[in-house]
């Protein structure tokens, strides 16, 4: 290859990101938070496979919603021609672990995952091709007392990551029957409307009415709010569940409003269905959507399995804690250890082992392609780590078998560096962290440089 022929960088995917370690403390805050809240409700922790089956989609989103229509990444498999699909969202994955399992069998099941989803859409704010969910599912429940526990379960997940921008929108969207003879009078109407409606909703007059209902079209918000409503389409079992989650949130003062046009893009939803909505995101405002699936698990071949859930989009709920001001200096450890001398590194290697078997984070300074550089640099490299001690350990310190600790966050009055003795390095700078500084260190003495 000649010389001066350049090398063709490339590039992630569109609307595929990487997560860089600057980010790393938000992802880490947010995860460590939601799977606190998700264990103190009893929610158990389930991983599928992030390809599944393209049928297990076509059935349980319905072949007509535009997930299965033109967002999935779907393709044969050149080894066996088999039909797979890189899984759209989680639900249909956890339901089918959940029959070829037969998880149920002993009792109903709490669930919760996370992992990457994959959509074929324009990217926009907060909304990518991979994307990350985190979502719960409660198979085996029929009463309105477990919808409410997973709304409740989110608001404190809201509340224990200081967002308090967030609103609940509640609906019903009745069972099939229900929604069948609402359906037939909702095309009804539409067809009388027909020159109103723009291209999108001409393409779903027949398929997928409801989502007419959802349109964001401001030409078209007269006549969807003058369509007939689902709720006078529910029966007293429908009714009853519906108002039995209102009375467990209001008794529990969780607010909401009552949303008649949230209906859900998936065919498996029945009942209750729910959005908790953020007005500083832009258009694309829902960070979690959930509802009762009661007739998804026989769908698939199971035993009747009544069910609810929801799914979180984790990078919006991140575009959330940042605009709420929660920002985390990427802090990578406690200590830095600096040194000169062949000898001084083989020392600081002990050091640094002593100092992690004693919980402490530690990063140990390498050489790069410049060398193991000047003790300038490496003590610029030691500040810039966010470290709080600096561990210097040079030919002098190998010398009289001391390092030198430096406190790096000190103030400049301050005397802020001693010398230690090996073998109290440890001890001296586990009692400096966790602020117990009262008892005498033998040998130590301080120094100025």
């Amino acid at each position: 290859m000649s010389e001066n022929k350049k090398i063709e960088k490339i590039t992630a995917i569109k609307g595929m990101n990487d997560m860089l370690p600057a980010d790393a403390p938000l992802w880490e805050l947010f995860e460590n938070t939601a799977q606190s809240v998700f264990k103190s409700y009893g929610f158990q922790q389930i991983r599928t496979p992030v390809v599944e089956q393209t049928s297990l989609f076509a059935r349980g989103l319905g072949a007509v919603t535009d997930v299965v229509e033109k967002e999935m990444y779907s393709f044969e498999d050149a080894m066996n021609g088999d039909k797979l699909t890189l899984r759209p969202e989680n639900t249909a994955g956890v339901v089918r672990a959940a029959i070829e399992h037969n998880l149920t069998y002993e009792g109903p099941k709490r669930l919760w995952y996370s992992g990457p989803m994959f959509r074929h859409e324009k990217p926009q704010r907060g909304r990518y091709r991979q994307f990350f969910q985190l979502g719960a599912e409660a198979l085996g429940f029929t009463g309105p007392d477990v919808d409410a526990e997973l709304i409740m379960m989110c608001q404190r997940l809201w509340d224990d990551l200081g967002l308090n921008q967030v609103r609940l929108e509640l609906n019903s969207i009745g069972d099939a029957d229900e929604r069948q003879k609402h359906r037939t009078d909702l095309i009804t109407y539409l067809e009388q409307h027909k020159d109103q409606l723009d291209a999108e909703a001409q393409r779903r007059l027949y398929t997928n009415p409801l989502r007419i209902l959802d349109t964001k079209n401001p030409t078209m918000q007269a006549l969807v709010n003058g369509a007939p409503k689902l709720i006078e389409y529910l029966g007293e079992h429908s009714l009853t569940h519906f108002e039995g989650v209102q009375a467990f949130l209001r008794h529990n003062s969780i607010p909401f409003t009552i949303n008649h046009r949230l209906v859900r893009g998936l065919d498996y939803y029945n009942r209750t269905v729910f959005e908790w909505v953020s007005d500083e995101l832009g258009a694309q405002g829902t960070i979690c959507a959930g509802g009762r699936y009661d007739t998804l698990v026989s769908m698939f071949g199971g035993k009747e399995t009544p069910s609810c859930g929801f799914a979180m989009g984790i990078e919006r709920i991140l575009e959330l804690m940042k605009l709420s001001g929660e920002v985390h200096a990427p802090n990578q450890c406690d200590i830095y250890l600096v040194h000169q001398s062949p000898a001084g590194q083989m020392q600081s290697f002990v050091l640094a082992e002593r100092l992690r078997d004693a919980g402490l984070d530690v990063v140990l300074h390498c050489a790069t392609v410049a060398g193991i550089g000047s003790f300038k640099s490496q003590m610029k490299r030691a500040d810039a780590s966010g470290a709080a001690f600096a561990v210097i350990v040079g030919e002098d310190e190998i010398a009289q078998s001391k390092a030198i600790i430096k406190a790096l966050r000190a103030n400049e009055m301050d005397n802020n560096q001693s010398a230690v003795p090996f073998d109290s390095v440890v001890d001296y700078l586990v009692d400096q962290i966790s602020g117990n500084d009262d008892h005498d260190h033998e040998n130590c003495t301080h120094t100025h440089h």
